[in-house]
């Protein structure tokens, strides 16, 4: 169920998160495609997970997207670009140099396509500027999974002309929920015992008699999936990527009438995403990548709701929470 929740304009929306479980945000600072219009910015989305942001693309004003919404840019550790069209990279010379100049001093981790390395360097060098903290880019192809201990990132090559990539957020398996009454069952004191159970650690009792966490934890629980497309015409790898995900954001640059200059642009209609997320089963679908020629998205909602009835089209600063999987 959707919920408003006002943090900077009257479309911004919350879903339920139940208490004590890592808080999964997703903020869309850039729903626009091609150029900013008055409506909209160039793609920029950020996953706030904990303490931690990782943005994915970074359109030209995302540090002023930033300044408007209610994150810290200072909160950034990990920025994957999708591809290396001005839309989606330009913004990376002004937040890096603005992170410099509000004296950050952890670093920054760059992931894109190939020639990832190339564009950092130039970006870091670019008018009289010397990076004073650590900045690392990193090569990233389809079939990558890169490991950050909770969460991974999948990869996979999408078709846009040039070489892009889609991203996945996948969170690892959470323990399964601790059986108190069985413990108690088995004569397990209360205390630093349960602790360890709950930790995956095998326990010895006073009379030698050893449990393990499997006889008192119930089955592991699945973590949340977040698919974010990039510019893509649609492929059909992009089902098996998505499958199951509590979350696509899939480009839609245009109405379907538009069909032939979409795919001769490399992008997606509303319509093609949308079936696209009905059949990758996915809960909820997210267009974005929205073309300047439209100054309102109903029409293009109701286009896509044709073939998949959970869908939104986000406005910049709209939130969202990931609730966890039951």
């Amino acid at each position: 169920m959707l919920e408003p929740k006002n943090y900077h304009n009257p479309f911004t929306f919350y879903l339920y998160v139940a208490m004590n479980m890592t808080q999964l945000q997703l903020i869309f600072l850039g729903t626009g495609g091609s150029w900013p219009s008055v409506k909209r910015n160039v793609s920029s989305i950020a996953i706030k997970r904990g303490s931690e942001i990782l943005l994915f693309d970074c359109g030209e004003g995302t540090q002023r997207q930033f300044q408007k919404s209610h994150l810290s840019y200072m909160q950034i550790k990990n920025i994957f670009i999708t591809h290396y069209h001005g839309d989606h990279f330009l913004g990376l010379p002004g937040l890096i140099q603005t992170m410099q100049l509000n004296d950050r001093n952890i670093p920054l981790h760059i992931y894109g396509p190939e020639g990832i390395h190339d564009l950092v360097n130039d970006v870091v060098s670019l008018g009289y500027f010397k990076p004073t903290y650590e900045i690392l880019s990193h090569e990233v192809a389809d079939s990558d999974i890169v490991d950050f201990k909770e969460f991974e990132i999948h990869v996979l090559k999408v078709s846009h002309g040039v070489p892009s990539l889609a991203y996945s957020l996948v969170e690892k398996e959470r323990p399964g929920k601790f059986n108190k009454p069985k413990a108690l069952e088995l004569n397990i004191p209360e205390g630093p015992l349960f602790s360890k159970l709950q930790k995956g650690h095998t326990i010895k009792l006073k009379d030698g008699t050893e449990i393990h966490p499997e006889m008192v934890m119930g089955p592991k629980r699945p973590g949340r999936k977040i698919v974010y497309s990039g510019d893509t015409r649609p492929v059909e790898t992009m089902i098996e990527f998505a499958k199951h995900a509590d979350v696509l954001i899939h480009e839609g640059t245009f109405d379907s009438s538009l069909n032939d200059i979409s795919y001769q642009y490399g992008h997606s209609t509303v319509e093609e995403a949308a079936i696209i997320a009905k059949n990758a089963e996915v809960k909820m679908l997210f267009i974005t990548h929205i073309s300047p020629r439209y100054y309102e998205s109903e029409d293009l909602k109701k286009e896509a709701e044709k073939k998949f009835n959970k869908v939104i089209i986000p406005k910049d600063f709209d939130t969202f929470t990931i609730p966890l999987k039951k």
